[in-house]
Order: structure tokens, then C-alpha cells, then sequence
């Protein structure tokens, strides 16, 4: 795939002074660098911070589907503390009975949290009609074309996390384990035939078809999914070396920017050109989560839908910004257009699309061979985040034909997807912001 121009700011020395326009979409990345700073990145970390966006419900025991467990990361780093029931907000722990709050409101029975769990998806204080109403969402919800293997809420293990008290950052977790999660998912889920190596890859021999002449003849669809991976990969990889443990002091750390390790990932010429590929890429992952926001703000408007966790004033704040939020996302003027994917013959755009869900979903399976239990818990919130995205878009006829004052039988977020997409974006919006720092010390550093 041909990754557009690229130019260096000072003395050819930098990844992070990539600049330049985006392939398959019409987007330059010092566009997509302001609207992140000036526009997106403050209001979304507010967001994140608010009670709805900080729980998130994970299980983080799941046995690895793939391969015999290596046993989890004992470094201290590597754990996730569970953030005690007592702690999470009334209207959060009633779960599915408040995916449509303004049902749900009128039941005094949410203030015990035992009752409202008891009774799962269906609140006998609700009316018949609404009961209907919930066992339908139920089914569809139940029938849903996933892109992401979804953790079961109701298992004994799945726990509510405190994001914020359990941030993503360097863990000290490499090796073989590390290695094999990433290679599975390169080599058995990105449509790569093994002939083909991916750059850097000491395995690889010294001829052979070129892994960028075999991107460039793959569909559009084959080569977003590539560089949208890839683009994850950079992500996850950038909040490393952003929050990384410089030094450790009477059991004080220290956390900050890594400009060695960065330079190891990214600078153009320790990695042979790659870093600015990979970096290309988590900018094209931005503008895809991006335009599934874009798309999603009318689920959002409509008066229905609230973001329930009991507290009045701070769910009618919190939608009021993710609203504000839509409105930034809808004035961006260069998205990229999903209606160029799948657009062929209806069999043929019909079963790719099915194989481009199979294969995410598989790499969302993969996240629970992860070994570190912080490092698992974001990458499978944020592969959750991509595929609710994913979702999004490939949901554009049932949003906009949406009830406005009634719950739809159609297109549904549960709780756990809305948290995901939100904080998965926000992982992007960092990440850009963490690169435009890189800069500034790259050239303080001259």
C-alpha cells in the first residue's frame, strides 16, 4: 500500500515530525493534529473521568482459546485491582434493566442494588409494555452481528475496573508471550499468506514477494483491516512509551516519556523506514473511530437515551459533553467514507464483510492470551472500542432510521460498548497528543 508523502521536520531526524496526506482517504495529518488538540482532546478526557466512562466490566480470567496459558505477569505492574461493588454507582450496577433509563427511572427498586441484579434484564416495577420492550432488546442483543467476542457480565468472574486507577502504560511485560500474542494476530487474522513477511521480521528470507507490493494488490477492505491493526498496535505502543517507569525511588516511581524507547519503535532510520508507516496508520485508526462517532450522534440525541448511573446532574452533564463532543466530530470536513467499503456486487460485498467480522473477532478472542493482566484489560477494551466502531459504520441505515421517542428493535450499545467505544477513541486522542510532545523534545534535543 502506497502510505503517502512524508516529510521530517529538522535534520531528517523524528517520527514524530510526520506530516504529510493520508492514502485511501483525503485527510492530512497537521488537520487531524489541530482538531485533536484544540477540539477533541480536552473534552474527551473530561469525559473519561465521569462515572459512566471510568467502570468498565471486564473479565480478565478468561482461558486463552488458542494455546496452552503461559502464566500471568508477576510483576507488579502487570496487576488490575477490581474496584470494589460498594464503589460503583447504584445505576451502573442495575446493568441491562437501565440500558433505556427513562424506563428504568420510574423504578424505585434500583436503589437495591440486590433486587435490581436479581432481576437481570426484565424490572418487574416496570409496565408489561416495557417488559416486552426489554425482552427484546434481550434477543437482539443476543443475535447481534458482534465484531468482538463480548465478555459474559453475568460471569462470577467479571469484574468492575476503576480506569482511571488502573492506567495503561509500560508494565515491563516482552518476550515470547508478548511476541506470539502480536504475531497470531498478524499472521492468522490480517488475510497475510505465509509467503509473505512482514517487515523486520528476523525470520524472514532474504527474497520474496514484498509485503508492500502484496498490500497494495489487496482489496481497499483487506488493507484497511491491515492498517487499521497496525494502527492499534501503534497505539498501545505509544501510551508504552509515554508512561513509562523511568526510575523507582523508596517505592516513589517515576512515570514519564521514554524518548530511547520511542526512538527504538518509531525513529525512521532504527526501524527501516517502518515507524512512519506505523504511525501513518494510527492516524488512519483515528479517522475510523472518528467517523463512527460522526455517525453515531443520533443513537445519542435522541431523548430516550441517557447515560444512566443514577446521579441527576452528572448524567445530564455527561451527555451534554458526549452530545458536544458528536458535534466537534460532524465539523471535521475531511472523514474518511466507509460507503467506498463493501460496494461491490451484493454476494461478493456480503461475504467479505463476513470475513473481515470473523477475522476481528478472532483478535478480539486473542486478547485473553494476553499474560499481563493491565496490559489485557486495555487491549481488550480497546479492540472492544474498534469493533463497536466497526460496528457503527456498518450500521448507518438502521441509526438514522432510529424511533425518536422510543426504544428501537434495531441497532442497540449496550453499556460495556459505549464505554469502550469512548475510552478506546480517548486512547487515540492521547496517543496523537503524546506524539506532538515526542516532537518537542526530539527538538529540544537537537
Amino acid at each position: 500500500c502506497s502510505f503517502g508523502v512524508h516529510r521530517w521536520y529538522g535534520c531528517g531526524r523524528g517520527a514524530a515530525g510526520l506530516t504529510g496526506v493520508l492514502d485511501d482517504c483525503l485527510c492530512d495529518i497537521e488537520s487531524i493534529d489541530d482538531f485533536n488538540t484544540f477540539k477533541i482532546f480536552p473534552k474527551i478526557q473530561k469525559l473519561q473521568e465521569r462515572d459512566y466512562f471510568r467502570y468498565y466490566k471486564v473479565n480478565l480470567k478468561r482461558p486463552c482459546p488458542f494455546w496452552a496459558d503461559d502464566g500471568h505477569c508477576s510483576i507488579k505492574d502487570c496487576h488490575v485491582e477490581p474496584c470494589p461493588e460498594s464503589k460503583i454507582p447504584v445505576g451502573i450496577k442495575a446493568g441491562s434493566s437501565n440500558k433505556y433509563s427513562k424506563a428504568a427511572n420510574n423504578s424505585k427498586e434500583l436503589e437495591d442494588c440486590e433486587q435490581a441484579n436479581k432481576l437481570g434484564a426484565v424490572n418487574s416495577t416496570l409496565s408489561n409494555q416495557s417488559k416486552e420492550a426489554f425482552i427484546d432488546w434481550a434477543r437482539y442483543d443476543d443475535s447481534q452481528d458482534h465484531f468482538c467476542e463480548l465478555d459474559d457480565e453475568r460471569s462470577p468472574d467479571a469484574q468492575y475496573v476503576d480506569l482511571l486507577l488502573n492506567p495503561e502504560r509500560y508494565t515491563g511485560y516482552k518476550g515470547p508471550s508478548a511476541w506470539r500474542v502480536w504475531n497470531s494476530i498478524y499472521e492468522e487474522n490480517c488475510f497475510k499468506p505465509r509467503s509473505v513477511y512482514r517487515p523486520l521480521n528476523p525470520l524472514a528470507p532474504s527474497r520474496g514477494e514484498s509485503f508492500y507490493t502484496w498490500l497494495e494488490g489487496l482489496c481497499l477492505e483487506k488493507r484497511v483491516f491491515y492498517k487499521l491493526i497496525s494502527g492499534l498496535h501503534a497505539s498501545i505502543n505509544l501510551h508504552l512509551c509515554a508512561n513509562y517507569l523511568l526510575e523507582e525511588t523508596w517505592g516513589k516511581p517515576r512515570w514519564g516519556p521514554n524518548m530511547k524507547e520511542f526512538t527504538r519503535r518509531f525513529d525512521p532510520i532504527e526501524t527501516k523506514g517502518e515507524g512512519p508507516r506505523r504511525l501513518k496508520n494510527l492516524y488512519f485508526l483515528y479517522l475510523i473511530e472518528l467517523r463512527a462517532l460522526s455517525k453515531v450522534a443520533p443513537y445519542f440525541e435522541r431523548s430516550v437515551v441517557d447515560l444512566y448511573t443514577g446521579n441527576g446532574h452528572e448524567d445530564a452533564e455527561s451527555k451534554a459533553l458526549l452530545l458536544e463532543i458528536f458535534r466537534d466530530t460532524k465539523s471535521f470536513r475531511m472523514h474518511f467514507d466507509e460507503k467506498s467499503m463493501f460496494a461491490g456486487d451484493k454476494k461478493g460485498a456480503k461475504s467479505l464483510k463476513e470475513e473481515f467480522r470473523l477475522h476481528f473477532k478472532n483478535i478480539s478472542r486473542i486478547m485473553d492470551c494476553v499474560g499481563c493482566d493491565k496490559c489485557r484489560l486495555w487491549g481488550k477494551l480497546q479492540t472492544q472500542g474498534l469493533g463497536t466502531a466497526l460496528k457503527i459504520l456498518f450500521s448507518e441505515k438502521e441509526i438514522q432510521n432510529l424511533p425518536e421517542n422510543s426504544p428501537s428493535k434495531g441497532f442497540q450499545l449496550t453499556r460495556q460498548e459505549i464505554v469502550a467505544l469512548v475510552n478506546a477513541f480517548g486512547r487515540l486522542s492521547t496517543s496523537i497528543k503524546e506524539l506532538q510532545n515526542f516532537k518537542v523534545l526530539l527538538q529540544q534535543t537537537r
